[in-house]
């Protein structure tokens, strides 16, 4: 094992291999088909674990570069087994994506403490788990990138999602600044990216037409976000090269929110 922040991977040998959470649909697939696309071998993995596959398939039939598995990001144990197949399949793990997470259109004073419960759970603690798992083992090896995908609704409180999925979200924020601290002398570094409303399915399926388009009118850019931007942020913040920036906030909102 080599001494803390001396690993580096050797791009002569093997593609780096990548774990994206929540990867089946939407954002999730679009960072795992850009990473794929940069030569890594990716894990798609989400609590679909037919879509998962399903979406790996399409990526590589063979299946020899890309691999869908079911994965509850709820159950830190899931990422202990998640790693364990990825190391015995393809020797080695280099960069974690935290992106699963779900929201709900929910009255502030309406949410009860079971849908508080639920959506903190998947977006917060599996986010907590995906860093305390691989971020051990990143730091074992003395090199890992972890990206968070974080939210504008972090940042403001929201603007169309539930209390639930701001605080959430928020709590990802600081995470990624703990983690980054923590890992940071051991050749990690943790990022987080935060989105503004972006142009998937997921959006347009959860807020009705009217409020997206008083959404969408509000942005000062004039338009929802491309999620293959967010994307092409995560790739470079898992980038070998990135190694100087760890504890980072990249904000994506169209201008929604300033600092």
């Amino acid at each position: 094992m080599s001494a803390p922040g001396t690993y580096r991977p050797d791009e002569s040998a093997s593609p780096r291999v990548a774990l994206v959470t929540g990867a089946a649909r939407g954002l999730g697939a679009c960072i795992a088909a850009r990473l794929h696309g940069r030569g890594y071998r990716v894990a798609l993995t989400d609590l679909d674990g037919d879509s998962a596959v399903a979406a790996a398939t399409s990526l590589d039939p063979s299946g020899q570069s890309a691999l869908g598995l079911r994965l509850d990001v709820r159950d830190k144990d899931a990422f202990v087994h998640a790693r364990d197949a990825l190391v015995e399949r393809w020797d080695a793990i280099h960069v974690l994506v935290n992106n699963a997470g779900y929201s709900k259109v929910e009255q502030l004073m309406e949410i009860g403490p079971e849908s508080f419960a639920s959506v903190v759970s998947a977006n917060l603690n599996g986010t907590f788990f995906g860093c305390q798992v691989l971020g051990s083992y990143f730091a074992g090896r003395g090199y890992g990138r972890i990206v968070n995908i974080g939210s504008l609704a972090g940042q403001n409180g929201g603007t169309a999602t539930g209390a639930h999925y701001a605080a959430a979200k928020g709590g990802v924020a600081t995470l990624t600044k703990v983690f980054a601290r923590e890992l940071g002398p051991r050749g990690v570094t943790v990022n987080a990216v935060s989105p503004g409303p972006q142009d998937l399915p997921v959006v347009r399926e959860s807020v009705a037409p009217d409020r997206l388009a008083q959404i969408e009118a509000s942005i000062p850019v004039g338009r929802l976000g491309r999620p293959e931007f967010i994307a092409d942020m995560a790739v470079l913040l898992a980038s070998e090269h990135a190694d100087a920036v760890t504890g980072a906030c990249w904000d994506a909102n169209g201008g929604l929110y300033m600092r």
